[in-house]
């Protein structure tokens, strides 16, 4: 979503790289760049005046001025600042004393308050707690049933007036449910303790704007149940409605917190930035796909990150450490270093990293601003399709050695698998020189465990002697055709400053080569 205006603050923020000495007239005119780029992507004028008076004020001082880098320093000034209008810091659930913990969604229809309610419930069960939905949207036909259907998804129970029921369509031509919201709010807390379910999310009825009749029905409900949190769900794809909508909902019925949804569409959603700093409420979280795992704690540190280039390495890592089996990856690390790495090997490795979510949302991850993004819109899935299609299609002896596939056995997994033979010859002899490659230098270094050691002078080795130290076994997997850089395993991330010279927040000072990265 934020593309268009990552591209601009990039822009704006190029020209002063490489600059030993940052000037006035430098700081005014990459000010003004970035005042553009920020009204271009819809962020209110009232958000816009005060970011860019606190970067000037702040860049024109000594901060910059004596930094060794100035260009650099300028950029970490405006990245704490875009930090602080999205909240500075990520804010955890406040969760109740006596079990159970209420939540509200409140917002306007079809901002996806019904989807987000099974993302919520969702999250909070990988995390040890255990939710109920509550159906209190009895005005859109088919609400009820939508819900239910989202929990089922999600493996979570859902309370409704009547389950399974509706108003017969003789007697409601629109199949709205019966019941009154607020009742239905207060008997879902009675249920939830008899059931002891720890949380309870109620998804509330919404309108195409905001009307008495909307706001009247969201504060019966909260009155009913006294909710320990009320999100706002916004559409982050609304444009300069959402600053409005947002104050109409906080004066009309109050929240403790925002969630952002749709943040994976193509509008310039530059007004989304504007709700935490015209409300004074905090976001909250985020979704950003259609999936129910298409959802997760909103950081402001790691979304200012992403906006101006630099990547998202803490996210990419946490994704990484739910995704990948630990064990797994050692035996396959073995494998590799004994030189026996398979297609199957491969095929788990790939399929694995799938799991992180499509490979563009991954590059898009990595610090490398534009060019980055590039490679990210480059990637082909279908490509991964073709290879994991082709893989199966063998046995498990061809699997193994793929030496075995002559011209026959090429034909017949290329037929199988709706490919060409050329596909297939593309992956075998990649697969083949990479392994190749894997065994020389495997040799080279000497068996695990058991490494070349040197008398320490130059040019010289011997197994006896001592003082050189011990050698890793570089990362990586075989080439996937299509896919641009894969095959070379995970970069140096040691030597790659974000998009813009600058490390992303809360990884400065890591020695990032040392952090262990899927196998590509």
């Amino acid at each position: 979503m934020f593309e268009s205006l990552s591209d601009r603050l990039g822009n704006a923020l190029k020209g002063l790289k490489g600059k030993g000495k940052l000037t006035d007239a430098d700081i005014d005119a990459t000010s003004r760049e970035i005042r553009l780029a920020l009204l271009d992507a819809d962020v209110a004028l009232p958000v816009v005046r005060s970011f860019v008076k606190s970067v000037k004020t702040r860049a024109k001082g000594a901060e910059v001025h004596a930094a060794l880098n100035p260009a650099q320093q300028f950029v970490k000034i405006v990245n704490e600042e875009l930090t602080s209008i999205l909240g500075g810091e990520a804010r955890r659930l406040n969760f109740s004393k006596t079990p159970p913990t209420v939540i509200m969604l409140a917002g306007l229809q079809g901002a996806g308050k019904t989807t987000l309610a099974g993302k919520l419930a969702r999250y909070l069960a990988a995390h040890g707690h255990t939710p109920m939905l509550v159906a209190c949207d009895l005005q859109r036909p088919g609400a009820v049933s939508q819900l239910q259907i989202v929990g089922e998804r999600a493996g979570v129970p859902v309370f409704a007036p009547n389950p399974g029921t509706s108003v017969g369509a003789g007697d409601n031509p629109l199949g709205r449910t019966s019941g009154d919201p607020a009742e239905v709010a207060r008997k879902s807390i009675e249920e939830a303790r008899r059931k002891v379910h720890d949380v309870v999310i109620i998804d509330t009825a919404g309108r195409l704007g905001i009307d008495e009749e909307l706001m009247g029905q969201a504060r019966a409900i909260r009155d009913a149940v006294n909710p320990d949190e009320i999100f706002f769900v916004l559409d982050a794809m609304i444009g300069q409605d959402a600053v409005t909508t947002a104050e109409a909902f906080r004066d009309g019925v109050g929240f403790t917190g925002v969630v952002l949804t749709k943040l994976d569409g193509d509008a310039r959603g530059g007004a989304a930035l504007s709700v935490r700093e015209m409300t004074g409420v905090p976001i909250m979280f985020a979704s950003t796909g259609e999936k129910l795992d298409d959802f997760d704690v909103f950081h402001p540190d790691r979304m200012s990150s992403r906006i101006l280039g630099m990547g998202d390495l803490l996210t990419l890592i946490e994704q990484a450490e739910q995704v990948f089996d630990q064990q797994e990856a050692e035996k396959t690390a073995t494998r590799m270093m004994s030189g026996q790495l398979t297609l199957e090997d491969f095929l788990d490795q790939l399929l694995m990293v799938r799991r992180m979510g499509p490979l563009s949302t991954i590059l898009g991850m990595m610090p490398g601003g534009k060019e980055m993004q590039q490679a990210a819109a480059s990637v082909d899935e279908k490509q991964l399709d073709h290879i994991q299609a082709i893989i199966r299609g063998m046995t498990p002896a061809e699997r193994e050695d793929p030496t075995i596939l002559n011209a026959s056995r090429r034909r017949r997994i290329a037929a199988g698998s709706g490919v060409t033979v050329t596909e297939v010859n593309q992956l075998v002899e990649r697969f083949l020189t990479a392994r190749k490659m894997m065994n020389k230098l495997t040799n080279r270094m000497g068996p695990a465990g058991n490494r070349r050691k040197g008398k320490g002078k130059k040019g010289k080795n011997n197994r006896k002697g001592k003082g050189r130290s011990q050698q890793r076994m570089p990362q990586g997997m075989p080439g996937i055709p299509g896919i641009p850089g894969a095959g070379n395993g995970m970069p140096d991330l040691s030597r790659l400053g974000g998009g813009l010279g600058q490390m992303p927040p809360g990884l400065e000072g890591m020695d990032l080569s040392k952090l262990k990265f899927p196998k590509f």
